[in-house]
């Protein structure tokens, strides 16, 4: 964890001071616009993550120290806390409540009861295009509709003044490092510039939205709904089981890069334990499943996993009965 939070942390140093005052052509700003967004997604499934969740370290002021550079690369670690690890761990897949599921609405279809629209006919082929909007979407506007909306997930939340401040803060801090400094510092005509933030954002999102979207939206996990009296069939262990999916297990380079998100199920399980554990975790949880009849759903790589996400958006992009996606 150490060596990979330092790796991370000083490609993004290295990258965004070679952005800045290298001086460098524009199509060598574009590979080092490509790299800044890419690391600073790492930074985000490596570093902030575990720590947001109180897993990186043992001593909670480590945490709260590294999970505080989730502000800096965008996001609202304040925010964050709520919608993915309160919300999005307890309510995972229901519509309505899980707040992570929110990629688009309107735009891309994923439950058999939501509004089928002619367009989504073909989602399973600008829904990526869409996710390389992710980071824009979420660092310029989700999380104030979040954060200022009147409830989250249907969980009402009232938030302390201080977090207000340091909303406003961190968000002003975001902006001046990349969108104010470059133009700036960068010598280049501002369309130019423009264009270089713009790649730094689309690859940042593409490599956030179609991780995310394979560890939940594939063929074999379900999406339940709530009984009428707001209730589940199911225990907490069993529906986190039903609703999330593995891949690339094999590959430790995949674990590498993503920080164990490929490990989802055991990262739903043991949201508090690292990440680093998760490939020996996952043999225990794999042969428990087995024992007491309970799935354990995985894609063997990488891109059969994405396979399996653009399969499930071909699915609901048609009409679909309400049974024949649980």
């Amino acid at each position: 964890m150490v060596s990979k939070t330092l790796l991370f942390l000083s490609l993004t140093v290295i990258f965004y001071v070679s952005l800045l005052f290298g001086g460098f052509p524009l199509y060598v700003n574009f590979l080092l616009a490509a790299g800044l967004g890419s690391s600073m997604a790492f930074i985000g499934f490596n570093v902030c993550h575990d720590a947001l969740h109180g897993a990186y370290s043992s001593k909670p002021w480590k945490n709260h120290l590294l999970g505080w550079l989730f502000n800096i690369i965008g996001a609202n670690a304040y925010i964050w806390k709520i919608t993915h690890n309160q919300i999005h761990h307890t309510y995972t897949n229901i519509v309505g409540h899980d707040a992570d599921l929110e990629v688009a609405p309107g735009m891309i279809r994923i439950h058999a009861e939501e509004e089928l629209k002619p367009v989504h006919k073909y989602q399973h082929i600008y829904a990526f295009f869409l996710y390389s909007l992710s980071s824009l979407s979420w660092f310029y506007r989700k999380d104030y509709i979040k954060f200022f909306g009147r409830t989250i997930g249907r969980g009402g939340h009232s938030h302390p003044k201080s977090e207000v401040y340091k909303l406003f803060l961190y968000k002003g801090l975001y902006y001046v490092l990349f969108l104010v400094l470059p133009f700036l510092v960068m010598d280049h005509a501002w369309w130019q510039i423009l264009l270089v933030l713009l790649v730094m954002n689309l690859v940042e999102g593409t490599v956030m939205g179609n991780v995310f979207q394979l560890a939940h939206l594939v063929e074999l996990t379900s999406m339940p709904n709530p009984h009428e009296e707001a209730t589940m069939e199911d225990s907490w262990a069993v529906h986190q089981m039903k609703t999330t999916a593995n891949f690339a297990r094999e590959s430790k380079l995949v674990c590498y890069l993503v920080g164990g998100l490929n490990f989802q199920i055991e990262h739903h399980l043991f949201p508090n334990v690292c990440h680093v554990h998760y490939p020996e975790i996952s043999k225990i949880v794999q042969a428990t499943a087995k024992e007491f009849g309970l799935p354990y759903h995985e894609s063997p790589t990488f891109f059969s996993a994405f396979g399996s996400h653009v399969r499930f958006l071909k699915q609901m992009g048609r009409p679909v009965s309400s049974g024949e996606i649980k």
